[in-house]
């Protein structure tokens, strides 16, 4: 049995037409259908960075304009000093005034180990702001033959 809080994230805000869907998932933010990113998650940086260049259900185009994606690094950034902050303030509270050279080693391997997934997030973060969900567009297509 799941508890409220747990019944409220699975049933309302993970659901198709939201745009918490969109960022988690990696879904393009127009239809909720197709992926944002070629390959699945992995720690090469070829693969990391693959993008579709349209959206394959719905055909959006991702890059909007040349460039577009450079304020995702904003989001990035944001998202990376809310991870050191939660890291200062865990240390802290966990083992209390530790060491700062093993809070800023901890933190750097910390940061490399999960620097693919913030770079998929800011990026999906950072379309989905632009881009409103169409509910037009989350229909399946039909296969023809």
């Amino acid at each position: 049995m799941y508890c409220t809080f747990e019944l409220i994230i699975r049933r309302i805000m993970f659901k198709r037409g939201n745009k918490l869907y969109s960022v988690f998932h990696s879904t393009c933010p127009r239809c909720h259908r197709g992926k944002l990113f070629v390959g699945g998650f992995s720690y090469r940086f070829s693969v990391i960075t693959n993008m579709h260049e349209t959206c394959p259900h719905c055909k959006l185009k991702y890059e909007r304009e040349p460039g577009f994606f450079y304020g995702a690094m904003y989001v990035s950034y944001g998202l990376t000093v809310a991870l050191w902050v939660s890291l200062a303030v865990a240390s802290f509270v966990l083992f209390g005034g530790i060491n700062p050279w093993i809070y800023l080693s901890v933190g750097i391997i910390l940061l490399f180990a999960l620097l693919p997934g913030i770079y998929r997030l800011s990026r999906a973060i950072w379309l989905m702001m632009f881009v409103p969900y169409e509910s037009e567009y989350d229909k399946e297509i039909p296969k023809i033959g």
